[in-house]
């Protein structure tokens, strides 16, 4: 999943001073694609990773310049060539790379801040920046779905860009040009974290919990055994509930780009969930146990969505750390070609 939701949240918890690095443009093959970004401290420490170590090195020489003049820059590197690179040995991965990198001041920070606040709630954020012949950042705004700008734009921001997608379809990230401004700029779109909800807080949905959230994933985990459904169990999880579906229902707001899974071990209280469930849209339904049981779940009652039973990919797992590794890679599968599937639609 994205950084930028661990890039933000360290901006804000620390003191120290630090550098954006964006991929803006991709040509050929890369480890990670255009909008990717990760942020180096002036303590050498960095939070995210554009590469499988190729760049980051060289990038992070030149953190201390640009804090030192303020001044944004931008590179490329290419990964194509035959002969060994100037930071280090050949990469051989076939392809040219631009990164943007930006002083983090006070101003950036506190737009960082009300981008994250946006994703929060849920809401898509598309950013626009535009630089100049040097390659330095000169306007950059923030575009919510309601029209609401907010950034560093001079002058009127272009009417074509205020256009979004249809919902459910992923726009590209890039660079682009734009007419109204006769130059290119970078476009890229951030999404709140995918949400994974929990029903069962058992010993096997801790791990899950820990490895979905280490991922990238908004955990929510719910369960009516009080003693299960304790924060020292899921330390990372963003929200917590107690009490019986009918309860708990009510509080949890599904939607379509939700993931769910179900995993309370108890056969009535599942049959109540994906009753509920049934009645609401979901991205993904996972039902834990053997096939023979979900059939018997689901017996005598009408299936509206795809149930992935037994859920996750079929690795072999056994104990609830393996089948942890197995249901969330599912999972991520599903989101990615879901992703994938939007985007190349356009």
């Amino acid at each position: 999943m994205e950084e930028i939701h661990r890039i933000v949240e360290t901006i804000q918890q620390t003191g120290l001073k630090g550098v954006l690095a964006t991929i803006i443009r991709v040509e050929g093959s890369a480890y990670r694609k255009e909008g990717t970004s990760m942020l180096f401290l002036e303590d050498g420490s960095q939070i995210g990773v554009l590469s499988a170590g190729c760049l980051e090195a060289a990038l992070a020489h030149s953190v201390p310049d640009i804090l030192a003049s303020g001044a944004s820059r931008s590179f490329a590197f290419d990964m194509q060539s035959s002969d060994p690179l100037s930071w280090g040995e050949e990469t051989g991965c076939g392809g040219v790379v631009h990164v943007a990198l930006e002083p983090v001041n006070d101003v950036l920070a506190a737009h960082l801040g009300t981008l994250k606040q946006y994703l929060e709630v849920r809401s898509e954020v598309k950013l626009v920046k535009r630089f100049d012949a040097n390659g330095s950042v000169i306007d950059y705004g923030f575009l919510t779905r309601d029209q609401h700008l907010f950034g560093e734009w001079r002058g009127e921001f272009p009417p074509s860009l205020l256009e979004w997608t249809p919902p459910g379809e992923s726009p590209r990230s890039g660079r682009q040009f734009v007419a109204a401004l006769q130059s290119d700029v970078f476009v890229h779109t951030y999404y709140p974290k995918p949400r994974l909800i929990l029903f069962g807080a058992g010993p096997d949905a801790r791990p899950l919990a820990a490895i979905a959230a280490k991922t990238g994933f908004s955990v929510t985990v719910s369960d009516w055994r009080t003693d299960y459904c304790e924060r020292r169990y899921f330390p990372d999880a963003e929200s917590i509930f107690i009490g019986f579906p009918e309860e708990t229902m009510q509080l949890i707001h599904v939607t379509p780009d939700d993931y769910a899974v179900v995993m309370t071990h108890n056969f009535r209280r599942d049959q109540q969930l994906i009753r509920l469930l049934f009645e609401r849209q979901l991205g993904y339904l996972g039902i834990l146990g053997s096939k023979a049981r979900t059939e018997r779940l689901l017996r005598d009652r009408p299936v509206q969505m795809k149930v992935h039973s037994p859920v996750g990919l079929a690795i072999g797992a056994e104990g609830p750390e393996e089948i942890a590794v197995s249901i969330l890679a599912e999972i991520i599968q599903t989101y990615r070609t879901k992703r994938k599937l939007s985007s190349d639609s356009r």
